[in-house]
């Protein structure tokens, strides 16, 4: 079927994989649309962006600004979680056409009856839409035109900003294109801006040898918000498989004391809709959830679809399991890594749609009976892509709050499938980036291409299953560099504790794993320990809070510095009333000095104005105003966190 249209609508940004998958935002923050309009000939071309929240009827509609190259863009905000839908729509527009080449000859003082004629005909269909004081200047407008007598007065109207206003208030979209719609998921500001704390529950007991107990976590929770914390993740507190159980150090053959993977879930006990009984009851797990919610904390779950030998589903469900032709069934494995105590979840089964449906209800039963709003997802990258999108869509219809973070330490192009099928965040290589060109390289990446729109990274220097090779023997300044450039890089950062401020990193000879390893037993901690990596952590992440340029990732400029073992970048926040200024050192053993070089363009700032950089660590002030600036971090204190005042 023939459709006459002029205007042609190319790249339209932002969009994923040609609008297969939405754009990620938090309430308040903006998207810039843009796109590539085009047409025939030399006539004037408008343009709009159209949005509206899912749960409106009416569209809104902000008028697009042309830029060099025929490109166009406008801004719109997002108010509200949940999708908006916006395309863009692009059209001839006669009656700025007419206004414009009507200006041209009068400003060419050729004579234009015939033209204010013309115009009359643009302002005629108007009449019917404007209020009345723009229908009475409008009908003045059509005397005028129309009188050759005030023809001096007519030529001053035809060409005045009144009337282009007017024009563009009603506009008449002859012939109008539009772009296909797209779409942009709102979620609260958490999924931006967080700082995660984990700990295993078991290891909560402040007597040695004796299990953890939620009661015991709750005793901990003022150290979690003392060093500003807002997110406590816990590994899975569900039963625990006691057939193939792993014993310490995951050894093979259990002893009859040692207590098994967390991650091996289920057992006599029950399965993901249960608790491990050891640690108390479900009435003491709400207890702890709202203990920790007064505090400013949320409690993350472990989200671990698979299940242990003994685990319920094994028997009521075999279907959901891949047996082999002995009768026995198949464990899983990452050669050369065996788990023989965990069972994979056979999501080719036949009885797939039974599966699912018991999938999400083991999450909506975590969320709807403990109020749990924020999972940590287990090597999501090992189940279909599909269903997590149906999950997690299912999941944020009924309650939007939800966030999910993936676990999937993969290759790229996983990761950022699992993001766009709904991630909300997602872990990251940061664990292995430790060079200043590694980390230039790395958040370059992050946050100037279009992963800046649907994936979220969330820095962690350690995990529970990373003992990264530079912090094992490593000393106090190495933990200060590492948890400093993950919290200013990243607006969401995380830490396994007391592990890391404690700075436990003994490991297995020879591998990224930890000696002793709280994954197949439980350690007994100080929990009343405080040194100045607690004091720094909690510093750093009180000064997150109050400072806005830190709680987002993307408005990121790498500053030149002169040596390469000091990293300098800035950042600021959408209106650019915070902005702040990290210098790091990456020497953890001899001071360091450099010259750093003032983003000036960024600032808004010329040569040879003076700024004022507090460090908002120690408190210092100091005036610049050269473009280079002289910096020395000596171990003690690696890094500089500047906030700017101009």
């Amino acid at each position: 079927m023939l459709n006459q249209k002029r205007v042609i609508i190319e790249n339209v940004e932002p969009q994923i994989d040609n609008g297969s998958f939405f754009i990620k935002r938090v309430v308040g923050q903006k998207v810039c649309v843009s796109a590539d309009i085009i047409s025939d000939g030399h006539d004037v071309m408008e343009a709009v962006v159209q949005y509206k929240h899912e749960k409106e009827k009416r569209w809104t509609e902000i008028r697009m600004q042309a830029l060099p190259n025929d490109v166009f863009e406008a801004t719109f905000g997002v108010e509200k979680q949940g999708y908006y839908t916006y395309f863009v729509e692009a059209w001839i527009d006669y009656a700025l056409n007419w206004q414009y080449g009507i200006g041209k000859k009068i400003k060419d003082n050729q004579h234009v009856t015939s033209e204010l004629l013309e115009g009359v005909e643009y302002i005629k269909p108007l009449l019917e839409k404007v209020n009345a004081s723009e229908k009475k200047y409008l009908n003045d407008i059509i005397s005028l035109f129309s009188d050759h007598k005030n023809y001096d007065k007519a030529i001053i109207e035809a060409v005045s900003e009144k009337l282009q206003a007017i024009f563009k208030k009603y506009p008449a979209k002859f012939l109008a294109n539009q772009s296909q719609p797209l779409q942009v998921y709102v979620d609260r500001q958490k999924a931006l801006f967080s700082t995660w704390y984990e700990f295993f529950p078991r290891s909560a007991s402040r007597v040695e040898g004796q299990h953890g107990t939620f009661k015991d976590c709750e005793k901990i929770l003022p150290k979690v918000a003392k060093m500003g914390f807002d997110t406590l993740y816990f590994p899975p507190v569900h039963p625990i498989g006691e057939v193939n159980r792993k014993g310490k150090n995951n050894a093979t053959e259990a002893q009859t004391n040692d207590v098994g993977s967390p991650w091996g879930i289920g057992s006599q006990y029950g399965g993901h809709k249960d608790l491990h009984p050891n640690l108390g009851t479900l009435d003491d797990f709400k207890s702890l959830v709202n203990t920790a919610k007064e505090l400013g904390i949320e409690v993350a779950m472990d989200f671990a679809l698979q299940a242990a030998p003994d685990h319920p589903w094994v028997k009521k469900h075999p279907q959901w399991f891949k047996w082999r032709p002995d009768g026995t069934v198949q464990y899983a494995e990452n050669p050369p890594k065996k788990y023989q105590d965990i069972l994979p979840i056979y999501f080719e089964s036949d009885d797939w749609k039974n599966l699912w449906k018991e999938l999400l209800s083991c999450a909506l039963f975590w969320v709807e009976e403990c109020g749990i709003r924020v999972f940590r997802v287990d090597n999501p990258h090992t189940k279909p892509f599909y269903f997590w999108g149906w999950l997690i869509a299912e999941v944020k219809k009924k309650h939007p709050d939800v966030l999910f973070l993936a676990e999937a330490f993969t290759r790229p192009k996983i990761m950022h499938e699992l993001a766009k099928q709904g991630f909300t965040q997602s872990y990251t290589y940061y664990t292995w980036r430790n060079t200043k060109a590694e980390l230039q390289e790395y958040l370059t990446e992050l946050t100037k291409t279009n992963q800046k729109e649907f994936f979220r990274p969330n820095f962690w220097p350690n995990t529970p299953d990373i003992n990264p090779f530079p912090l094992q023997g490593a000393n106090e300044s190495t933990h200060l560099q590492k948890y400093f450039l993950a919290a200013t890089l990243s607006s969401s950062v995380g830490i396994y504790g007391p592990v890391f401020e404690y700075m436990i990193s003994d490991a297995l000879p020879g591998k990224e794993e930890y000696a002793d390893s709280e994954k197949y037993q439980i350690r007994h901690w100080d929990w009343q320990k405080e040194n100045k990596i607690t004091m720094l952590i909690a510093k750093i992440n009180e000064i997150r809070k109050q400072q806005s340029s830190l709680q987002q990732t993307n408005n990121i400029e790498l500053c030149d510095t002169d040596n390469d073992q000091i990293i300098a970048y800035y950042k600021f926040d959408d209106t650019k009333e915070n902005e702040t200024l990290m210098i790091a050192s990456l020497d953890a053993y001899y001071s360091k000095q450099a010259w750093v070089k003032l983003p000036l363009q960024s600032l808004g700032i010329a040569h040879g104005q003076t700024i004022t950089v507090t460090d908002l660590i120690t408190g210092n002030s100091y005036h610049w105003s050269n473009e280079w600036n002289f910096v020395e971090l000596h171990p003690a204190l690696p890094f500089h966190l500047f906030k700017i005042e101009k």
